[in-house]
Protein backbone atom coordinates (compact mmCIF):
# COMPACT_ATOMS: atom_id res chain seq x y z
CA UNK A 1 0.00 0.00 0.00
CA UNK A 2 1.17 3.36 -0.74
CA UNK A 3 1.97 5.66 2.13
CA UNK A 4 0.70 9.11 1.46
CA UNK A 5 3.36 12.03 1.37
CA UNK A 6 2.53 13.27 5.26
CA UNK A 7 3.09 10.30 6.93
CA UNK A 8 6.19 9.19 4.39
CA UNK A 9 7.55 12.69 5.83
CA UNK A 10 6.62 11.75 9.76
CA UNK A 11 8.38 8.66 9.21
CA UNK A 12 11.63 9.42 7.56
CA UNK A 13 12.27 11.62 10.24
CA UNK A 14 11.26 10.08 13.36
CA UNK A 15 13.68 7.18 11.68
CA UNK A 16 16.71 9.73 11.46
CA UNK A 17 15.37 11.73 15.24
CA UNK A 18 15.42 14.55 12.68
CA UNK A 19 13.64 17.56 14.48
CA UNK A 20 12.92 20.38 12.05
CA UNK A 21 14.27 24.00 12.75
CA UNK A 22 11.55 26.75 12.07
CA UNK A 23 14.23 29.17 12.53
CA UNK A 24 16.39 27.84 9.72
CA UNK A 25 12.77 28.05 7.37
CA UNK A 26 12.86 23.95 7.57
CA UNK A 27 8.79 23.25 6.90
CA UNK A 28 8.84 20.53 4.52
CA UNK A 29 6.10 20.18 1.82
CA UNK A 30 3.20 17.10 2.61
CA UNK A 31 0.86 17.50 0.67
CA UNK A 32 1.07 15.45 -2.19
CA UNK A 33 -1.15 17.46 -4.61
CA UNK A 34 0.54 20.48 -4.14
CA UNK A 35 3.48 18.40 -4.95
CA UNK A 36 2.27 16.96 -7.95
CA UNK A 37 1.22 20.42 -9.42
CA UNK A 38 4.22 21.38 -8.60
CA UNK A 39 6.06 18.81 -10.82
CA UNK A 40 3.11 19.75 -13.88
CA UNK A 41 4.79 23.34 -13.68
CA UNK A 42 8.46 22.16 -14.32
CA UNK A 43 7.28 20.42 -17.40
CA UNK A 44 9.88 17.85 -16.64
CA UNK A 45 12.31 16.46 -19.81
CA UNK A 46 14.53 13.93 -20.31
CA UNK A 47 17.41 16.38 -21.05
CA UNK A 48 16.20 19.15 -18.30
CA UNK A 49 19.25 20.00 -15.72
CA UNK A 50 17.34 21.16 -12.67
CA UNK A 51 18.29 23.63 -9.40
CA UNK A 52 17.21 22.93 -6.52
CA UNK A 53 17.82 24.86 -3.39
CA UNK A 54 16.99 23.88 -0.20
CA UNK A 55 15.96 20.01 -0.99
CA UNK A 56 15.66 19.15 2.74
CA UNK A 57 15.06 15.23 2.88
CA UNK A 58 13.79 14.64 -1.58
CA UNK A 59 10.17 15.34 -1.24
CA UNK A 60 10.48 17.17 -4.71
CA UNK A 61 14.09 15.73 -5.33
CA UNK A 62 13.52 12.30 -5.92
CA UNK A 63 9.95 12.41 -7.76
CA UNK A 64 12.47 14.95 -10.37
CA UNK A 65 15.53 12.32 -10.64
CA UNK A 66 13.38 10.14 -12.02
CA UNK A 67 12.44 12.03 -14.93
CA UNK A 68 15.37 14.24 -15.96
CA UNK A 69 18.86 13.58 -16.88
CA UNK A 70 20.47 15.40 -13.42
CA UNK A 71 19.45 17.21 -10.40
CA UNK A 72 21.84 19.77 -8.51
CA UNK A 73 20.62 19.97 -4.92
CA UNK A 74 21.82 22.41 -2.80
CA UNK A 75 21.75 21.73 1.17
CA UNK A 76 23.02 23.96 3.94
CA UNK A 77 22.21 21.64 6.54
CA UNK A 78 25.04 18.88 7.39
CA UNK A 79 22.26 16.48 9.20
CA UNK A 80 19.77 16.83 6.42
CA UNK A 81 21.84 16.42 3.60
CA UNK A 82 23.53 12.98 5.39
CA UNK A 83 19.72 11.67 5.25
CA UNK A 84 19.55 13.15 1.54
CA UNK A 85 22.00 11.14 0.76
CA UNK A 86 20.89 8.06 2.25
CA UNK A 87 17.70 8.39 0.42
CA UNK A 88 19.57 9.31 -3.00
CA UNK A 89 21.66 6.22 -3.19
CA UNK A 90 19.84 4.46 -5.85
CA UNK A 91 20.35 8.04 -8.00
CA UNK A 92 24.02 8.75 -9.72
CA UNK A 93 22.39 11.54 -11.43
CA UNK A 94 21.86 13.71 -8.24
CA UNK A 95 24.55 16.28 -7.31
CA UNK A 96 24.61 16.99 -4.25
CA UNK A 97 26.31 19.99 -2.86
CA UNK A 98 26.45 21.15 1.06
CA UNK A 99 26.72 24.68 1.26
CA UNK A 100 25.17 28.43 1.46
CA UNK A 101 23.47 28.94 -2.29
CA UNK A 102 23.86 32.81 -1.41
CA UNK A 103 28.22 31.95 -1.29
CA UNK A 104 29.04 29.43 -4.31
CA UNK A 105 28.79 29.50 -7.55
CA UNK A 106 26.02 26.90 -9.57
CA UNK A 107 26.41 24.57 -12.32
CA UNK A 108 25.03 24.95 -15.13
CA UNK A 109 21.22 24.54 -15.19
CA UNK A 110 18.69 25.09 -17.38
CA UNK A 111 15.48 24.77 -14.99
CA UNK A 112 15.11 25.36 -10.90
CA UNK A 113 12.52 24.21 -9.04
CA UNK A 114 12.55 24.97 -5.79
CA UNK A 115 10.82 25.27 -2.06
CA UNK A 116 12.89 28.13 -1.33
CA UNK A 117 14.03 29.12 2.52
CA UNK A 118 12.24 32.26 3.01
CA UNK A 119 14.91 34.09 4.75
CA UNK A 120 17.03 34.35 1.55
CA UNK A 121 14.28 35.05 -0.84
CA UNK A 122 15.10 38.36 -1.86
CA UNK A 123 18.78 38.07 -2.30
CA UNK A 124 18.69 34.10 -3.29
CA UNK A 125 15.78 35.66 -6.32
CA UNK A 126 18.48 38.25 -7.71
CA UNK A 127 21.55 35.48 -7.46
CA UNK A 128 19.61 33.18 -9.70
CA UNK A 129 18.78 35.87 -11.83
CA UNK A 130 22.83 37.03 -12.65
CA UNK A 131 22.30 33.11 -14.43
CA UNK A 132 20.52 32.29 -17.83
CA UNK A 133 17.99 29.81 -17.64
CA UNK A 134 14.77 28.83 -18.78
CA UNK A 135 12.65 29.11 -16.09
CA UNK A 136 12.10 28.30 -12.30
CA UNK A 137 9.16 26.86 -10.48
CA UNK A 138 9.72 28.91 -6.86
CA UNK A 139 7.81 28.96 -3.46
CA UNK A 140 7.83 32.06 -1.94
CA UNK A 141 6.20 33.58 0.94
CA UNK A 142 2.71 34.84 -0.26
CA UNK A 143 3.25 38.62 1.08
CA UNK A 144 6.64 38.70 -0.29
CA UNK A 145 5.32 37.17 -3.95
CA UNK A 146 2.84 40.14 -3.85
CA UNK A 147 5.83 42.29 -3.69
CA UNK A 148 7.25 41.15 -6.17
CA UNK A 149 4.74 41.78 -9.01
CA UNK A 150 3.40 45.10 -6.69
CA UNK A 151 2.29 47.92 -8.60
CA UNK A 152 3.18 52.03 -8.64
CA UNK A 153 1.05 53.62 -5.65
CA UNK A 154 0.29 50.65 -3.58
CA UNK A 155 1.91 49.62 -0.27
CA UNK A 156 3.95 46.66 -1.63
CA UNK A 157 5.75 48.38 -4.26
CA UNK A 158 9.07 48.34 -3.45
CA UNK A 159 12.94 48.37 -4.74
CA UNK A 160 12.37 44.58 -5.50
CA UNK A 161 9.01 45.28 -7.32
CA UNK A 162 10.74 48.11 -9.64
CA UNK A 163 14.04 45.37 -10.14
CA UNK A 164 11.90 42.85 -10.80
CA UNK A 165 10.03 44.37 -13.80
CA UNK A 166 12.71 44.14 -15.82
CA UNK A 167 14.48 41.22 -14.94
CA UNK A 168 11.84 38.80 -14.57
CA UNK A 169 7.69 38.11 -16.19
CA UNK A 170 6.17 36.50 -12.43
CA UNK A 171 3.11 34.36 -12.91
CA UNK A 172 0.91 32.93 -10.01
CA UNK A 173 0.49 29.57 -10.29
CA UNK A 174 -1.08 29.07 -7.12
CA UNK A 175 -1.38 29.55 -3.42
CA UNK A 176 -0.16 26.76 -1.02
CA UNK A 177 -1.90 27.09 2.38
CA UNK A 178 0.10 26.67 6.02
CA UNK A 179 -1.29 22.82 6.46
CA UNK A 180 0.36 21.59 3.56
CA UNK A 181 3.98 21.93 5.57
CA UNK A 182 5.27 20.41 8.17
CA UNK A 183 5.25 22.04 10.81
CA UNK A 184 3.11 24.22 9.89
CA UNK A 185 4.72 28.28 8.94
CA UNK A 186 3.10 31.16 10.26
CA UNK A 187 2.72 32.68 6.67
CA UNK A 188 1.01 31.23 3.40
CA UNK A 189 3.01 30.71 0.44
CA UNK A 190 2.74 31.41 -3.45
CA UNK A 191 4.26 29.59 -6.06
CA UNK A 192 5.28 31.31 -9.02
CA UNK A 193 6.79 30.95 -12.45
CA UNK A 194 9.84 33.07 -13.10
CA UNK A 195 11.17 33.72 -16.67
CA UNK A 196 14.12 35.64 -16.81
CA UNK A 197 14.05 38.54 -19.09
CA UNK A 198 16.97 40.90 -19.33
CA UNK A 199 20.14 41.94 -16.37
CA UNK A 200 19.59 45.18 -15.05
CA UNK A 201 22.76 47.60 -14.82
CA UNK A 202 24.44 49.00 -11.80
CA UNK A 203 23.24 52.88 -11.93
CA UNK A 204 19.96 51.48 -12.20
CA UNK A 205 20.05 49.62 -9.43
CA UNK A 206 21.63 52.39 -6.79
CA UNK A 207 18.96 54.39 -8.55
CA UNK A 208 16.14 52.49 -7.49
CA UNK A 209 18.37 51.86 -3.90
CA UNK A 210 18.47 55.39 -3.35
CA UNK A 211 15.02 56.19 -3.98
CA UNK A 212 13.57 53.47 -2.20
CA UNK A 213 14.74 53.98 0.84
CA UNK A 214 12.54 57.61 1.20
CA UNK A 215 9.57 55.93 -0.76
CA UNK A 216 6.72 58.52 0.53
CA UNK A 217 9.10 61.46 -0.30
CA UNK A 218 9.38 63.09 -3.20
CA UNK A 219 11.89 61.70 -5.68
CA UNK A 220 14.06 65.55 -5.72
CA UNK A 221 14.72 64.79 -1.62
CA UNK A 222 14.90 61.23 -1.83
CA UNK A 223 17.64 61.63 -4.33
CA UNK A 224 19.95 64.34 -2.80
CA UNK A 225 19.54 62.19 0.99
CA UNK A 226 20.74 58.95 -0.16
CA UNK A 227 23.12 60.49 -3.25
CA UNK A 228 25.90 58.49 -1.70
CA UNK A 229 24.23 55.44 -3.10
CA UNK A 230 24.43 56.51 -6.71
CA UNK A 231 27.79 57.99 -6.84
CA UNK A 232 30.08 59.34 -3.83
CA UNK A 233 32.23 61.96 -5.68
CA UNK A 234 29.45 64.41 -7.53
CA UNK A 235 27.52 66.96 -5.90
CA UNK A 236 24.35 65.75 -5.50
CA UNK A 237 21.64 69.05 -5.56
CA UNK A 238 24.17 70.00 -8.73
CA UNK A 239 23.35 66.43 -10.40
CA UNK A 240 19.86 65.89 -9.46
CA UNK A 241 18.93 70.04 -10.53
CA UNK A 242 19.77 68.53 -13.99
CA UNK A 243 17.16 65.91 -14.43
CA UNK A 244 13.66 65.94 -15.41
CA UNK A 245 11.56 68.44 -12.92
CA UNK A 246 8.76 66.66 -13.41
CA UNK A 247 9.76 63.43 -12.23
CA UNK A 248 11.42 64.86 -9.42
CA UNK A 249 7.95 66.12 -8.35
CA UNK A 250 6.67 62.88 -7.67
CA UNK A 251 6.63 60.82 -4.75
CA UNK A 252 9.08 57.92 -5.01
CA UNK A 253 5.99 54.64 -4.42
CA UNK A 254 4.59 56.29 -7.15
CA UNK A 255 6.79 56.66 -9.91
CA UNK A 256 6.58 53.40 -12.42
CA UNK A 257 9.59 51.68 -13.68
CA UNK A 258 10.23 52.59 -16.76
CA UNK A 259 10.32 56.72 -15.24
CA UNK A 260 12.93 55.74 -12.31
CA UNK A 261 14.69 53.47 -15.55
CA UNK A 262 14.65 57.59 -16.93
CA UNK A 263 15.89 59.27 -13.91
CA UNK A 264 18.22 56.54 -13.35
CA UNK A 265 19.59 56.79 -17.63
CA UNK A 266 19.29 60.41 -16.80
CA UNK A 267 21.93 60.19 -14.13
CA UNK A 268 24.11 58.02 -15.82
CA UNK A 269 25.01 60.38 -18.45
CA UNK A 270 24.93 63.26 -16.09
CA UNK A 271 27.42 62.06 -13.68
CA UNK A 272 29.67 60.81 -16.94
CA UNK A 273 29.86 64.43 -18.13
CA UNK A 274 30.85 65.65 -14.86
Amino acid sequence: MKVNLATETKNILKKYGLHLNKRLGQHYLIDDSKRQKILSYADLKDDDVILEIGPGIGTLTIPIASRVEKVIAIEKDKKVATILKERLKDYNNVELIIGDALKIDFPYFNKIVSNLPYKISSPITFKLLEYDFKFGILMYQREFAERMIAKPGTRDYSRLSVALYFMANIEILDYIPRSAFLPPPKVDSTLIRLTPREKINGTFERTCRALFQHKKKKARNALIESFHEISKEADPRKIVDLIDPGLLEKRVFTLTPEEILKISNELKKIIQCH
